[in-house]
C-alpha cells in the first residue's frame, strides 16, 4: 500500500489516514492512494463502514496545483469520488483544519461529514480562473440548496464549521482528534443513529431568483464566476450528466489564459521566497523601533503590532508623538472591527506599542525601520546616529522608496547590517515588501529579513539597489508614456479608463490624485538636475502642481473631487494640457484604448527587461509578483513579465522599433530581448 495512507480496522470500521505532508495535498500519487485503500477496504467483508480523515494540521488544502497538467491520469479525481459515492458501505469523512477545493469535493462525495471544531472549508477554485471540477458544483447544491452554492462556489469564500453545519455541510462539529470523530460517527451510522446517504442520491431544487441575481452580479466579472455559475445551474440534471458538463467546463477554463495568470500569480508569491541567502541564519528580532510617524512610520508600525511584535515608534516632538500614536491606534481599531484582530490581541497590540520622542529609546531594539522624509542627508545623519545608539548587533534598515542604500550605508560602521524595508501604503495592509540588498548587506540579515516579512504577512521580492528599486523603477518609466500619450492627443480620462477596462483597479492619473501630485513632484525636482538633456519631458503636471492643485487632499488635481468623492475630469488642467500643446507646436492624434494599453505595458515589459538584465531582480516572476502585490497590476494577468511571454518577444521588438520612430531615445530594445529571440527562450523558463 502507498506511503501517502495509512489503513486501520477496528472491530467493523475501516480507517485510510491521508497522510502526505505538509497539507495532505491531492495530487496523483495520493488519490491513487486513496483509491487502492479503499478497494481493499471494501472487499474485506468484515468491515461495515469506513472513515475518511487527514493526518497534520488539515484534512487536505485541496488539490496539488504542480499536479494540474497530470489532472487526466488515472484515477483522476472525479473518477476516485465517484468510486466513494458509489461504495456498497458508507463512507464518512471525518474534517479537521482545512478542507479547500478538492479536498472539500472528496468530502462531499462521502456519505456522511463530521467537522472538527475551527474547520475551515472553502471552494476557492474561482480565485485560479477555474471552476469546482470534481463535482463540487454537483454535490455542493444537493447538500446546502442552489443559493449556497452559488455564494460559496462563485466567491471562493471560507465558510465556518458553524456555517457548514448550518447549511448541512456536516452532520455535526464536534472537539478532538478528526480520526476518533470519525470512528464515533461511522458507530453511530452502524447503529442507526446518524443517516449515511450518498450525495449523488440527492436531488436539488431549481432557485430561478438566485440565478438571476448571480448572473446580474457576475455579468461584469472574469470568466471563472460566469462558468461556474453555468455549471451549478447543471446540478439540476441527472447526476452523471450534471458532472459531464461540469467537467467539459472544467477543461474548457484549464486552456484559457485567465487560468494561466491566475495560477503564476499563485505561485509567484511561494517563488519569491527561493532567494541565495536561504537557509542562512536568522537573527532574532524580539522588538522593532521605527523612526518616523507619518503615513508609512504609522502604518509600519501598525503591520508589527497586527503580527504580535513589539514596537517602539519615534517621532520628533511631543505632539508628533501623539499624532502617531492616534493614526497607529485608528488603524488597530479599524483591524478590529474587520475582524482581523480578537478583542484579545487587540489589548495585547496596544501593550506592545511605545511612542516617544527620544531616539535613545532604541538602544536596545533588535531592528530600526527609518521612515522619514526622502533626503539623502537627513537619512545619513540619522543613520550615523541609529550606529552610534544602538546595540552592535542590531539591524538598520530604510523605507526609502528610491535613495541609495549604499550611500545610507556608508554612514555607518555597520553596512552589512543595513538593508533597505520598503513597505507599499498603507503598509499595514498592502502586502508587498521589497527587501533591498546593497553591496554589503551579509546574508543573515537578508535571511532575517525575509522570515520577518513571513511573520508580517508580506509577500517579500528581494532587489539590488538603484534609483527606485524594481517597483519604483518600472512605474516611473510607463507614467512617463501617460504623460507622453497626453501631450500627444489622449485626454486623462481616457487613459484611465483604457487600463481599468485591462484590468487595474484605478488609472495612472487617479492614482496620482489619490498618492498626491506633490509626491511626485518632489520625485521629479530630485532628478532634474541628472535629466538627460535628450529626454522627452512633459511639465503638465508640474504646471498643475503650480496651482496648488494636488489631487484628492486639494480638490483638485487631474480630477475635481467634492468632499473627497470624484466629480470627474478637471477642465482647468485640461487647459493646461492644451496650452502646453500650442506651445510645443504639437498636433494632437487620436488613439484607440487598446493602443494605449499597448504602449502602457510595452514599457513597463521594456524597463523590466532591463531590471532583470541588471541583475536587479532575481528573475521574472520577482518583477510579476512586486507588480501583482503592490501596484495592482490585474491579477488574472499574471503580471507583466508573464504577460510578455503571451504576447511574445517578436511582436515586443517590433512594437518598440515602430515606436521608436517617434522617439528613439525613449524607446530602445534591450539586448535581452534580441538574445532571447536569438535563443527562442521565454521568461517562464528564465524562473
Amino acid at each position: 500500500m502507498s506511503e501517502f495512507v495509512t489503513i486501520e480496522r477496528e472491530g467493523e470500521i475501516g480507517l485510510i489516514g491521508m497522510d502526505k505532508p505538509p497539507v495532505n495535498a491531492i495530487g496523483v500519487a495520493l488519490r491513487t492512494a486513496i483509491h487502492e485503500a479503499l478497494s481493499d477496504l471494501i472487499s474485506d467483508q468484515k468491515i461495515k463502514a469506513i472513515v475518511l480523515y487527514g493526518a497534520g494540521r488539515f484534512f487536505s488544502a485541496g488539490a496539488d496545483i504542480k499536479d494540474f497538467a497530470r489532472s487526466a491520469e488515472q484515477p483522476t479525481l472525479p473518477e476516485v469520488l465517484k468510486f466513494i459515492n458509489d461504495c456498497p458501505k458508507p463512507v464518512i469523512a471525518a474534517m479537521h483544519g482545512r478542507a479547500l477545493g478538492g479536498a472539500l469535493e472528496l468530502a462531499l462525495s462521502a456519505h456522511l461529514r463530521v467537522g472538527i471544531a475551527g474547520l475551515k472549508v472553502a471552494l476557492p477554485e474561482v480565485k485560479l480562473g477555474l471552476l469546482p471540477g470534481a463535482g463540487g458544483t454537483q454535490r455542493l447544491p444537493r447538500l446546502a440548496g442552489m443559493a449556497a452554492a452559488i455564494d460559496i462556489i462563485c466567491t471562493g469564500r471560507e465558510v465556518s464549521a458553524d456555517e457548514a453545519l448550518r447549511l448541512g455541510l456536516v452532520a455535526k462539529v464536534v472537539g478532538g482528534s478528526s480520526r476518533d470523530a470519525g470512528v464515533a460517527a461511522a458507530r453511530d451510522v452502524l447503529a442507526g443513529k446518524l443517516a449515511a446517504i450518498p450525495t449523488d442520491d440527492l436531488l436539488v431544487e431549481t432557485d430561478d431568483n438566485a440565478v438571476s441575481a448571480a448572473k446580474a452580479r457576475y455579468a461584469n466579472a472574469l470568466t471563472a464566476p460566469q462558468t461556474a455559475l453555468d455549471a451549478i445551474s447543471a446540478a439540476t440534471l441527472p447526476i452523471d450528466e450534471g458532472l459531464a458538463k461540469e467537467r467539459a467546463l472544467f477543461m474548457a477554463l484549464m486552456q484559457g489564459e485567465e487560468r494561466a495568470g491566475l495560477v503564476h500569480a499563485f505561485l509567484a508569491e511561494r517563488e519569491t521566497l527561493k532567494i541565495p541567502e536561504a537557509g542562512s541564519n536568522i537573527r532574532s528580532v524580539e522588538r522593532v523601533g521605527v523612526v518616523g510617524g507619518g503615513t508609512m512610520g504609522s502604518g509600519i508600525t501598525a503591520a508589527f503590532c497586527l503580527a504580535g511584535i513589539p514596537v517602539s515608534l519615534i517621532e520628533t516632538d511631543s505632539q508628533r508623538v501623539i499624532k502617531a500614536r492616534e493614526t497607529v491606534e485608528k488603524y488597530l481599531a479599524g483591524a478590529l472591527k474587520r475582524g482581523k484582530l480578537t478583542e484579545q490581541d487587540h489589548v495585547k497590540a496596544l501593550e506592545n506599542l511605545v511612542t516617544s520622542d527620544e531616539l535613545n529609546d532604541l538602544a536596545n531594539v533588535d531592528l530600526v525601520i527609518e521612515a522619514i522624509f526622502e533626503d539623502m542627508n537627513a537619512k545619513t545623519d540619522l543613520f550615523a546616529k541609529l550606529d552610534k545608539l544602538c546595540k552592535p548587533d542590531a539591524i538598520l534598515s530604510s523605507n526609502t522608496s528610491y535613495l541609495d542604500i549604499n550611500q545610507i550605508a556608508s554612514a555607518t560602521s555597520r553596512p552589512a547590517a543595513v538593508l533597505g524595508l520598503h513597505f507599499f501604503s498603507p503598509a499595514h495592509i498592502m502586502r508587498l515588501l521589497e527587501v533591498v540588498v546593497t553591496d554589503n548587506t551579509s546574508p543573515d540579515i537578508v535571511a532575517t529579513a525575509f522570515d520577518l516579512a513571513r511573520q508580517l504577512k508580506k509577500v517579500p521580492v528581494r532587489s539590488g539597489v538603484c534609483d527606485g528599486f524594481i517597483g519604483n523603477r518600472i512605474l516611473s518609466r510607463y507614467r512617463k508614456v501617460c504623460e507622453y500619450l497626453v501631450l500627444d492627443g489622449v485626454e486623462f480620462d481616457q487613459v484611465d479608463r483604457a487600463l481599468t477596462d485591462f484590468g487595474f483597479a484605478m488609472g495612472p492619473f487617479a492614482v496620482s490624485d489619490l498618492a498626491g501630485l506633490d509626491i511626485g513632484r518632489a520625485a521629479r525636482e530630485r532628478k532634474a538636475a541628472s535629466r538627460p538633456p535628450q529626454e522627452r519631458y512633459s511639465r503638465v503636471a508640474d504646471l498643475i502642481c503650480e496651482q496648488g492643485w494636488f489631487g484628492r487632499k486639494t480638490g483638485k488635481g487631474y480630477y475635481l473631487y467634492s468632499e473627497g468623492k470624484l466629480i470627474g475630469p478637471n477642465p482647468d488642467a485640461q487647459a493646461i494640457v492644451y496650452k502646453e500643446r500650442a506651445a510645443l507646436e504639437l498636433v494632437p492624434k487620436t488613439f484607440t484604448d487598446e493602443e494605449i494599453v499597448a504602449r502602457y505595458i510595452t514599457a513597463m515589459i521594456q524597463e523590466a527587461v532591463t531590471v532583470l538584465e541588471e541583475g536587479v531582480a532575481l528573475r521574472p516572476v520577482d518583477i510579476d509578483a512586486v507588480k501583482l502585490f503592490g501596484y495592482g497590476f490585474p491579477r488574472h494577468r499574471g503580471g507583466p513579465m508573464h504577460l510578455a511571454d503571451q504576447i511574445g518577444v517578436s511582436e515586443l521588438i517590433s512594437r518598440i522599433e515602430t515606436y521608436a520612430e517617434e522617439d528613439a531615445y525613449f524607446w530602445q530594445v534591450p539586448q535581452l530581448l534580441r538574445t532571447m529571440k536569438n535563443e527562442g527562450q521565454s521568461f517562464a523558463e528564465m524562473n
